[in-house]
């Protein structure tokens, strides 16, 4: 299992002193989500050749490597020229992940959830030119669902993801996501379990339960919004102790996938970089200690 650290917290360091800082708090791999000067949401990747070659050279320095990039896109929206062209961007994205030897790509169906089946259309056929690219490149895509998603739920993205039937196409449990997964039940174990094999991925984080009364006040009510958090865990109100058993009962750290190889661990704390020097490293610990025995 390989443990990294979404840098997006502190994406604005500067590619070297990011590493740098992943590094220091004890991580071996970095999760590089959306940043604007290699992969920024939505628009065309910018991975320029010194900012790359500046980033290999921090990696090495350092003795860190690349997990997983994560990109965004439209490439499930209603509106087929943006659909176009985040297939567009995901070429060049895949042709990035290439050079820089990394093998997992973890995304989001980007869609809207007030046209679902419109959505749901454009997702596959997004997929049909895309998935025999990820098949020759050998890239394993992470599928999440994400609040205000055209699908938010854990068991439909599942079956989504299932569909496929690839070793290429797999699914990231996203912990901060979990209230949005099961209309506020927080089941985890349930939801983890019905993923089952397909799941490579788990973004570590804690958040509210937005269904209960006045865990987030809105204004005006009613206003077509997804609100949730990236706490630290024990911030919010995700039972952890129940997801790591069943993460261990299910032998999730042992996992081999054929493509992409190890799952991932990524802690994925966003909103709070002033409490980024001692909460990374808690989170390290606590996810070695849950998953790894250490």
């Amino acid at each position: 299992m390989k443990l990294a650290f979404d840098v997006d917290v502190i994406k604005d360091l500067g590619i070297t002193r990011m590493v740098q800082q992943v590094a220091e708090w004890g991580y071996r791999y970095i999760e590089q989500s959306p940043h604007p000067q290699i992969n920024p949401f939505y628009k065309h990747p910018r991975a320029g050749r010194e900012i790359m070659a500046e980033y290999k050279r921090a990696l090495r320095d350092n003795g860190v490597e690349l997990s997983s990039f994560i990109c965004v896109y439209r490439w499930s929206g209603p509106d087929e020229m943006r659909r176009q062209a985040a297939v567009k961007n995901w070429k060049r994205m895949i042709e990035i992940a290439v050079e820089m030897d990394v093998q997992v790509i973890n995304t989001e169906l980007s869609g809207d959830p007030n046209q679902p089946e419109i959505c749901d259309e454009m997702f596959y056929r997004s997929m049909e030119e895309l998935l025999p690219i990820f098949e020759r490149e050998g890239i394993r895509v992470e599928l999440q669902a994400h609040p205000w998603d055209f699908c938010e739920e854990n068991d439909a993205t599942a079956d989504l993801v299932k569909s496929f039937r690839s070793d290429n196409v797999k699914y990231v449990y996203s912990v901060p996501h979990t209230f949005y997964y099961d209309k506020g039940k927080g089941d985890v174990e349930s939801m983890l379990r019905y993923v089952g094999d397909d799941l490579s991925h788990v973004l570590v984080a804690d958040t509210m339960n937005h269904t209960r009364h006045c865990r987030y006040i809105v204004n005006p009510p009613g206003v077509d919004a997804a609100v949730h958090q990236h706490v630290a865990p024990g911030e919010g109100e995700v039972d952890f102790t129940t997801l790591f058993r069943t993460l261990r009962e299910t032998g999730f750290a042992d996992r081999q996938f054929k493509v992409g190889g190890e799952p991932i661990v990524a802690a994925a704390l966003f909103g709070y970089p002033e409490k980024m020097k001692h909460q990374a490293v808690e989170t390290r610990e606590l996810i070695e200690r849950e998953l790894l025995g250490r």
